[in-house]
């Protein structure tokens, strides 16, 4: 760095080839460039001085210096700033440690003296059974009968007395010891995790509590906490029927909320609620609800066709405003969801806290971290879309699919009668609420005169397939299930006539391409346009095939994350993709039935054209892949909507039961593909690093590496074939191997390779080489081939590439070498883009 002063004042005048002082309109002109530009070419400085008369006196050496100091600074400030904002939130993380500490040095009281009260009685009862006379605490226990309580007074003064009932409880629960709470698994608190999360152990119903911190004000909070549609997926309304103002400042609220059903399987549930919000003497804000149950003398709400009454125990947030501005909340969910009323095989849904956890009380957390970050962040994110209006976006199509799948009949739904078998169950919806804005005109001219709506879904149960994995599949190899005239059907706006609906496939999927529009700032949710290039659906488009758009939202697809039920919804869109566009979506829900944690690795070979072999034509026998012993079990609920002309309802019923078959059928084939109990005896699917076929390959990788470079590529000193490759899959760089065809492909990629790639390996093959560079990159490949193949080697300069999900990736170099196998034959070629990034 070099320090500005100065003798004679002149402006710009170096003092003794050291120093140099600017004038204001010097600082003002190179502050107006570097916002402009903070790291400007030598021709761009010289460009300047050439501009700008007041620096003409300037060296552009010092006018360098000037952006390197000023670089230099902007980044001290922004890293103070952000050390700044770490050091509050550890000071707040660490608060709340402390706190939850003591209600687990009060927990553990409570069961040291619970534990010695329980063993005196059991003393006790030993001592009564001896005598005959007396009947002993043990049996006298078995004959109690839990005592009807009477009617609550449902006046003013009888919810006031109710609401701060409710708040008391709730406290107890949230920060007290009224239930026993235990860590949820695979939840580690610490600065960057979502929050300390525990789930209930030995109470009545499910309960599930959270506290972390939000960079949101209480008030904030609040607001957005009681607008439970907007972040509750599964939320389907939520009525206020009345508000009562308490003489503490505080409401009281009587609400009515309906939940949708998460399959066919299952009635949906509402809930009758009081809801008290207040301000505690500390200026915490306490929101706090629980069910009406058991009144008199004021408002009830009767029971309600197709929906079971669920019972909601005190339940709640905490909120607290935190030293140098946010909030520190805790929240609550305790329910009795009435298992009872749904077949016995989804009971656990209905039973698992955890699951309770991770669909209400961490969606909740994971909302208001996601609007605290759009607040600190630009306003501006994919396709020049405001944050607020993709999530508007996401929701659409979320209550789409779950409006579909329940087929309400106050939403104008219909059952049509069957065929015979009741697989697949057919709702009609001709209501014109449902409809409007359906009547568009496309780029192909023709009108769209489709007035009705029509929906088949069904359900299935899948064995020992992680959901995860299976949602990844359908999204990846779209091919493997949906019908491309089907999809282009659904997007078309032509006339419908017979002949369009099971005609045959007049061009397959030209391609799939997933172009990214916005994710969750823990990437458990993804919104995102797949574009389907070169789809058929009439004589005219057989000639010049045209690209249909599909809007889809993804989530559920960290296999970590335990009791996440994984979701792939889409509905076609026009290329405008207007943000009133209508939507009609269709897609999947898998939700896993058993709460144990899946042991299976997100990152699985699939080798999809031997695991979906019929026979032993291509699949070898494999000891060596260890797969999970317990029996995952998954319910998975399909639903697709159609829209078309009233006349033309048997044709497209008859068409949607003989798709959603299909679908079915192909779901079926692909997961016992992916399933382990099929998998143990074949070679499609195992870990990356057991197989021995990676362990050779990454031998010859290394041993090709130092061939033709003469340097070793891995600082390893271990020769065993599977250290060899742990090594290079945690390489630093990315590293990957594609064929030796007309069309490479690739083959083989380390972590970062897939990273880099934004990609699986159960979709790796699936990416050509050539698709990942732009056109320089290609044609600077073509140029340099030969060099590879001749000499063994080439060393490549650094661009851009993309990665599949189309983001562009800036690497610094490459180096592309020939690998040899044992009979020095060139197996395939391995790249390795060095320090390379998103851009």
């Amino acid at each position: 760095m070099m320090a500005m002063s100065c003798k004679d004042g002149k402006p710009g005048i170096l003092d003794n080839g050291k120093y140099v002082r600017y004038t204001p309109e010097q600082v003002e002109a190179l502050e107006r460039l570097y916002h402009e530009c903070p790291k400007p070419s030598s021709i761009r400085r010289h460009q300047l001085i050439r501009e700008c008369p007041i620096l003409s006196n300037i060296e552009p050496k010092q006018i360098k210096v000037w952006f390197q100091n000023r670089r230099c600074r902007e980044k001290q400030r922004k890293e103070a700033s952000r050390l700044q904002a770490v050091n509050r939130k550890l000071t707040a993380m660490n608060k709340l440690l402390m706190e939850e500490n003591d209600r687990l040095q009060k927990q553990v009281s409570q069961l040291v003296y619970e534990n010695g009260y329980f063993r005196q009685h059991t003393q006790n009862a030993t001592l009564a059974t001896k005598d005959p006379s007396c009947e002993s605490v043990v049996t006298s226990g078995q004959h109690h009968v839990t005592p009807q309580h009477p009617p609550r007074d449902a006046s003013p003064a009888g919810l006031l007395s109710i609401a701060e009932e409710t708040l008391a409880e709730f406290l107890s629960k949230a920060t007290g010891t009224a239930v026993e709470w235990v860590q949820m698994p695979g939840m580690k608190p610490g600065p960057d995790s979502i929050g300390i999360v525990a789930i209930s152990h030995g109470c009545t119903g499910v309960a599930a509590r959270a506290c972390g911190l939000v960079g949101l004000e209480p008030t904030r909070v609040a607001e957005l906490l009681k607008d439970r549609p907007s972040w509750f997926h599964d939320c389907r309304a939520v009525d206020v029927l009345n508000v009562l103002p308490t003489a503490n400042g505080g409401t009281i609220e009587l609400l009515y909320m309906q939940l949708y059903a998460p399959t066919t399987l299952a009635p949906a549930r509402d809930f009758w609620l009081l809801r008290y919000t207040s301000v505690l003497e500390d200026g915490s804000l306490v929101v706090c609800e629980r069910s009406l149950k058991n009144t008199q003398n004021g408002p009830s709400m009767p029971a309600v066709q197709h929906f079971v009454r669920a019972d909601m125990l005190p339940s709640g947030y905490l909120i607290r405003p935190c030293e140098g501005g946010g909030s520190i909340i805790h929240i609550v969910d305790h329910m009795d969801l009435e298992p009872w009323s749904v077949p016995e095989v989804l009971r656990p849904l209905y039973e698992s806290s955890t699951v309770l956890a991770q669909k209400t009380t961490m969606a909740a957390l994971r909302h208001l971290r996601q609007i605290a970050h759009e607040v600190s962040q630009s306003n501006v994110t994919g396709w020049g879309r405001r944050p607020v209006a993709l999530r508007a976006l996401s929701q659409r199509l979320s209550r789409g699919f779950n409006e579909a799948l329940n087929g309400f009949t106050d939403e104008g739904w219909s059952m049509m009668g069957s065929d015979g078998m009741d697989d697949v169950t057919i709702l009609v919806n001709s209501s014109p609420d449902k409809l409007m804005g359906l009547n568009l005109s496309f780029a192909n001219g023709f009108p769209s005169v489709n007035n009705a709506v029509l929906c088949a879904k069904a359900s299935m149960l899948l064995q020992n397939v992680p959901p995860a994995i299976l949602l990844r599949f359908l999204r990846e190899h779209r091919s493997e299930w949906a019908d491309s005239s089907i999809d282009a059907y659904s997007a078309a706006a032509v006339k419908v006539g017979p002949c369009s609906l099971l005609g045959s496939r007049l061009g397959g999927f030209g391609g799939q391409v997933i172009l990214p529009l916005a994710h969750t700032i823990e990437h458990e949710e993804f919104l995102e346009v797949i574009k389907m290039e070169g789809i058929a659906h009439s004589p005219e488009d057989a000639i010049m095939p045209r690209d249909i758009f599909l809007l889809q939202l993804c989530s559920g697809m960290d296999e970590n994350a335990v009791g996440t039920c994984a979701e792939l919804i889409f509905a076609p869109i026009d290329a405008s993709f207007a943000d009133d566009a209508p939507l009609l979506p269709s897609g999947f829900r898998i939700i896993p039935l058993d709460s144990g944690k899946e042991a299976s690795s997100p990152n699985r070979t699939l080798d999809l054209a031997s695991a979906l072999e019929i026979g032993p034509a291509g699949n070898k026998a494999s000891n060596d892949y260890s797969a999970n012993n317990g029996c995952m079990r998954s319910v998975m609920t399909i639903a697709f909507e159609f829209a078309f002309e009233s006349h033309m309802q048997e044709h497209v019923a008859s068409m949607a039961r003989q798709y959603v078959r299909s679908i079915i059928s192909s779901v079926q084939r692909v997961a016992l593909a992916l399933s382990p109990s099929h998998l143990s005896s074949h070679a499609g699917l195992r870990t990356p690093l057991g197989t021995p076929e990676a362990q050779t390959l990454a031998r010859w990788i290394c041993h090709s590496y130092r061939l033709y470079m003469g340097v070793e590529l891995l600082k390893s000193s271990s020769e065993g074939s599977e250290s060899i490759l742990k090594t290079l899959w945690h390489h630093s760089d990315a590293i990957m191997c594609c064929s030796l065809k007309a069309l490479p492909v690739f083959t083989f990629a380390n972590q970062a390779g897939f990273d880099m790639l934004e990609t699986t390996l159960v979709a790796l093959q699936d990416i050509a080489l050539e698709k990942i560079f732009d056109d320089h990159g290609r044609k600077t490949l073509c140029t340099e081939f030969p060099q590879i193949m001749q000499q063994g080697f080439s060393c490549l300069q650094g661009g851009i590439c993309l990665s599949s999900m189309g983001r562009p990736v800036s690497y610094e170099r490459a180096v592309a070498w020939k690998v040899l196998n044992e009979e020095e034959n060139a197996h395939c070629i391995c790249f390795m883009f060095i320090n390379w990034s998103f851009v």
